[in-house]
């Protein structure tokens, strides 16, 4: 095989594949759902269907003007969810899903631009119920992910999730270890997680 022939195939190949993820990430590929479609809802909450994971459906508001994000991006389902559940507001409301770690807040204190106490996956606090799960960019998804807790038990977290692809599931389960060093959700892209703070927390306010 020549030279040429190798970089024509490789360009061919390059092709191929970058046309398969846009497909499967800007385009509805499951004939069983049409975006929008409630597949799920957790204390009354509704997950929604977004087909691949980069469509977009406009911006979801609040009749008095706060941003709950894009739909049905899977930031769009942790803010519309604290909106709902406990009436909270962030004041920085944009962001992809990996700004809403701060590696720089201590862990346990407050991330000032999410109003809600950070906790770092591995040190001493363990996940809870309806806690705000942040993962780390990779490969395929450059801007991370977010969940919300919807189950913890002693060996397991389990999240529920929007737009995790057009055949992911709204829920999923990860170890949970426990050891000296703390607590961890054993999943390599899990930074830590979010908690509405209680309402006496020194600082807890906007």
């Amino acid at each position: 095989m020549t030279h040429r022939l190798k970089l024509i195939l490789a360009a061919a190949l390059a092709v191929v594949l970058t046309g398969g993820y846009l497909a499967a990430t800007r385009a509805n590929i499951n004939p069983s759902h049409t975006v929008g479609d409630t597949l799920d809802t957790f204390n009354g909450v509704a997950v929604y269907y977004n087909g691949g994971i980069n469509v977009t459906s406009g911006r979801r508001t609040t009749p008095d003007g706060y941003n709950l994000g894009l739909k049905f991006q899977c930031v769009e389902f942790v803010k519309r969810y604290y909106h709902a559940r406990f009436g909270h507001r962030m004041p920085q409301s944009m962001g992809h899903a990996k700004s809403f770690f701060a590696p720089e807040v201590p862990d346990g204190q407050m991330n000032r631009e999410r109003r809600l106490l950070q906790f770092r996956n591995g040190a001493g606090a363990a996940p809870q119920p309806e806690d705000l799960v942040v993962f780390a960019p990779w490969v395929f998804n450059p801007y991370g992910h977010v969940a919300i807790v919807s189950d913890v038990g002693p060996d397991h977290v389990e999240v529920i999730q929007q737009n995790p692809g057009p055949f992911g599931s709204t829920r999923e389960r990860y170890p949970l270890v426990r050891d000296a060093s703390g607590v961890r959700i054993a999943h390599d892209r899990l930074l830590g997680w979010l908690r509405v703070p209680p309402p006496l927390v020194a600082g807890s306010g906007p």
